[in-house]
């Protein structure tokens, strides 16, 4: 028996072929949100299948009358809803060459276009993230960004289209950023078709108590409220914050200069709550020896006239000296006779010796219900305003090599606001990488370990900038460096410190690992299995093309970060090399690590005694391997019944 026979037993007896497929492609939204009803919901299915009749006697007076329901709608809804539907083979390539302690740190530096980056994040990072922020285009009139968002067209199709490639022949989507003019007659739809994929998937990695921050101006704020009632639904909706980006106005036609934005706040549906803004208690003492503690004086008064408060409308009288306090028509007493009777005999009340002065209350720190304040929408006091961040840019690089960054202070206090410990934090639309060093100087500060996943687009830059001369090309390229940069100023900071006192305290509070992993979005390593095969003819040869199913030009590394994302695992997840030898061959292996899971084999040499041993003395949950590392079915055979007998899962690729 050869051993394509083989493999085709392989697919008839375990279906191979649908799982390979599986495997390879990105996780399937639509499966994924099946399963969420058929879990709410079992009793709606048939035969696998939602029975619709079922769903709506099920849902009964909850179901929305066609044409009868609010929503917001555009044109290239529907295509914007089959995006989110659509799977990926592509994968992330580590880019060791730009990364920074690789093996150190969970930071991740991606560069690729956006949406395909979601769609490869999608398994291994579902649900993982506790906050996102991002800053996409405002749709100004001036904005460019990738519309339409089509990875379905084959190769040929795309040349007969456009006559552009990169080398590989993997669309290159950098051609398919557009500007999008005022003037088009689908302005605000092609932004919303751009925006509703993405969101829609970036829902899907925050965890249950995760939050997204998307800053937004008057362009489209008004429609991406409604877009995120609609993804994340209304009952999650936070909050709507203001920031101040400039301190003088700017002219403007109609004289009304426009001085803020927005940064709309979205929960997943179980946020605990902001961690607020910490009290100032400098002013509590107790040179009393009050046995409730410290106390500061609080006004008794309130701002309401006699008319309304007729009965908090009265003298107070000093029971120890008889001094009447007449009340003031237009404030009155805070409490009415009685409470307040109970507060001088609680020894709460106190009353002056100056006789121009007011009775105030002891307000004990004790009693309060909280130690922080609520943050304020109004970030007026609290960020910074664009000049900050044109001065962060400057301090960095020397020079501002980069236009409408936000500033750092504006993220750090989302971050600081929901992301109290250790977390994910993740920008799609990372620039400047503004996040990225937020999280770093954040975690600096409170000793912390959060942790990044910045995603920028590989944005080519004009010629004639700035950053251009200075030997930056992309987008991607500074973001990359300023994240190094903020290292480097970190860790120059540490050793200078080392080489002072420390104060009191500082050498123990713990310190971040500094470093991230670069990486870039390319083409998958592996051939894709095609499942639109009937024959029996066809399915042989497909069989025989996958007896290699690796490209040519595929690098083992590459392949085994490509594996574990594809098996949901996070690309940081530890991988250890060992060489085996085989005589004078050497052979290798890689063992993945999972956190509190047993460990999976990877190896694409040819099978040996030694390899065997090797995997069943280690005993890993699973065993990842090409067919190709099989001289012949007898071996594929043998191989697997090793495995089955030690219980280890094995998966042919």
């Amino acid at each position: 028996m050869g051993l394509s026979s083989q493999l085709k037993q392989l697919v008839d007896k375990d279906g191979l072929g649908e799982n390979e497929a599986d495997v390879a492609e990105s996780l399937d939204v639509v499966q994924e949100r099946t399963n969420q009803l058929k879990a709410i919901f079992p009793d709606v299915f048939s035969d696998g299948k939602v029975n619709f009749e079922r769903l709506k006697a099920a849902l009964g007076d909850g179901m929305a009358r066609t044409n009868e329901c609010y929503e917001l709608s555009w044109a290239g809804k529907g295509d914007a809803r089959r995006e989110v539907q659509k799977r990926t083979t592509a994968t992330l390539r580590p880019d060791t060459a730009n990364s920074v302690n690789w093996d150190a740190t969970q930071n991740l530096y991606i560069e690729g276009e956006n949406l395909e980056v979601l769609r490869i994040l999608q398994k291994a990072y579902f649900g993982k993230v506790k906050m996102i922020y991002i800053d996409p285009p405002y749709n100004t009139g001036n904005d460019s960004f990738v519309y339409p968002d089509d990875y379905s067209e084959t190769l040929k199709e795309y040349q007969a289209r456009t006559g552009e490639t990169d080398e590989s022949g993997f669309l290159n989507k950098q051609n398919l950023w557009k500007k999008n003019s005022k003037e088009s007659g689908q302005f605000h739809s092609v932004w919303l078709s751009m925006m509703y994929p993405r969101l829609f998937l970036s829902r899907n990695l925050l965890s249950e108590d995760g939050v997204i921050f998307v800053s937004i101006d008057d362009n489209e704020a008004a429609n991406l409220k409604l877009l995120m009632d609609e993804i994340f639904g209304e009952e999650n909706f936070v909050g709507q914050f203001i920031w101040r980006r400039r301190a003088s106005s700017a002219m403007a036609d109609n004289n009304i200069s426009s001085d803020h934005e927005y940064v709309i706040c979205y929960q997943r549906g179980l946020l605990d709550t902001f961690a607020g803004i910490a009290k100032d208690f400098k002013g509590y003492k107790n040179p009393d020896n009050d046995p409730r503690g410290d106390w500061v004086l609080g006004d008794l008064t309130v701002g309401m006239g006699a008319g309304a408060r007729p009965n908090q409308a009265y003298d107070l009288v000093d029971p120890k000296t008889n001094k009447v306090y007449p009340f003031n028509p237009n404030r009155v007493w805070a409490y009415i006779p009685e409470s307040m009777n109970k507060l001088i005999e609680a020894g709460k009340i106190i009353f002056p010796q100056d006789p121009s002065a007011r009775p105030m209350m002891k307000r004990f720190r004790s009693e309060l219900k909280s130690d922080v304040n609520p943050l304020s929408t109004l970030l007026i006091d609290k960020v910074g305003l664009n000049t900050e961040a044109t001065k962060t840019i400057q301090d960095i690089f020397g020079a501002n090599y980069f236009e409408y960054s936000k500033p750092l202070s504006l993220v750090r206090e989302f971050i600081r606001q929901t992301v109290k410990a250790d977390g994910l934090i993740l920008d799609f639309f990372s620039g400047s990488g503004t996040t990225a060093q937020a999280v770093l100087d954040l975690n600096e500060e409170d000793g912390n370990n959060r942790q990044f996943i910045c995603v920028q687009m590989p944005e080519l830059l004009e010629e004639n900038s700035e950053a251009y001369k200075a030997g930056f090309r992309t987008i991607a390229d500074i973001g990359r460096t300023r994240i190094k940069k903020v290292i480097e100023k970190i860790e120059g900071k540490r050793l200078a410190d080392s080489r002072q006192a420390s104060l009191p305290g500082a050498e123990d509070r713990p310190k971040q690992a500094l470093g991230f992993n670069a990486l870039k979005l390319t083409p998958s390593n592996f051939k894709e299995w095609r499942t639109d095969i009937n024959s029996e003819e066809d399915l042989l040869a497909q069989l025989e093309y996958h007896i290699d199913s690796t490209k040519p030009d595929s690098e083992v590394k590459c392949m085994v970060y490509e594996l574990l994302l594809k098996m949901a695992l996070p690309i940081t997840t530890p991988v250890r090399c060992y060489e085996i030898k085989s005589g004078a061959t050497s052979n290798h292996i890689y063992l993945a690590t999972p956190e509190n899971a047993k460990s999976i084999a990877i190896f694409f040499d040819y099978i040996s005694e030694e390899i065997t041993e090797y995997i069943l003395r280690e005993a890993p949950a699973k065993v990842i391997c090409l067919s190709k590392s099989f001289a012949d079915s007898q071996a594929l055979t043998n191989f697997d019944f090793q495995m089955q007998s030690a219980n280890i899962a094995l998966e042919i690729l």
